[in-house]
């Protein structure tokens, strides 16, 4: 299905800076009148969250990734984990980074929003937004003016844990996670997301203050905060890192490779695994 950057649209520039920084991550803008995409390999968010053969069918792709490039099976709740990450981790995506370009919060329901993970393509339609009083985009059809910067971050928050919500009802038992375990892994989603992509675009000291903002801490239904921090590298530069709620499980695969932010990796191994990372 042909996916439009609508002129119009009032996200339009903030997803296509995304595209541009990360390439491997494509967003199109539903027209009017054109249908979320289903099939030939993509997932409508609305099945995943209330269609347990879709939801079969998403996973059945993680599951084969892990023996394709592992060379065993993982654990149902570790390949539910993989596929929640997978789906997640973009999905947050649609609405931090209107966010950090533009101020501009767009309202996306699951039934507004499809994966192609074959592409690593989203299909949005785009709706009301949230944006400031002096934002141009204000005078747009679908424009719900806030009052200010933190009003602002509550409309993340809310419109992060509305489209979260229900994918998170689904994916949870066959996670066999369940409350605040599910809203921890939400919170490691909408921080890492927008800390890689604040990166890509230089800017990622802002981000990471950005998302100490939005993620202070007891914004429920999240649970933590941005829980960014230093360690100083072997030449004393700082080397940014941060602690996540939840563990994704990688482990159980390779447990000599745990990821440089996981609750089970220790200073020092960060420290060494950050310093390769500039170094190459």
């Amino acid at each position: 299905m042909p996916l439009s950057v609508l002129p119009s649209s009032a996200l339009a520039e903030a997803y296509t800076r995304l595209g541009e920084a990360f390439p491997a991550l494509t967003v199109g803008e539903l027209g009017r009148g054109e249908a979320v995409p289903e099939g030939d390999g993509w997932f409508p968010a609305a099945r995943l969250a209330r269609d347990e053969p879709a939801l079969d069918a998403f996973l059945a792709w993680d599951e084969a990734q892990v023996l394709r490039d592992h060379g065993q099976e993982a654990r149902p709740d570790v390949v539910a984990s993989f596929g929640l990450h997978r789906y997640a981790w973009p999905a947050c995506l649609l609405i931090t980074v209107p966010w950090f370009l533009l101020r501009r919060v767009p309202r996306l329901p699951v039934e507004h929003v499809a994966l192609h993970r074959g592409l690593g393509r989203m299909a949005v339609r785009t709706g009301t937004f949230a944006c400031l009083p002096d934002d141009p985009a204000a005078a747009l059809p679908g424009a719900r003016v806030v009052a200010d910067e933190e009003a602002l971050r509550s409309e993340v928050r809310a419109a992060v844990a509305e489209h979260l919500e229900p994918v998170l009802a689904s994916f949870g038992p066959r996670m066999r996670r369940r409350g605040r375990a599910l809203w921890g892994m939400a919170t490691d989603e909408l921080a890492e997301g927008l800390w890689y992509v604040g990166g890509l675009l230089g800017e990622e000291r802002r981000a990471m203050r950005e998302l100490e903002l939005l993620l202070p801490g007891a914004t429920k239904p999240y649970a933590g905060s941005a829980a960014f921090r230093e360690l100083a590298g072997p030449d004393g530069r700082p080397l940014p890192t941060r602690d996540r709620v939840s563990c994704c499980l990688f482990y159980t695969l390779r447990p000599e490779d745990t990821c440089v932010t996981c609750p089970r990796t220790g200073d020092s191994e960060r420290v060494a695994k950050l310093t390769a990372l500039a170094a190459s």
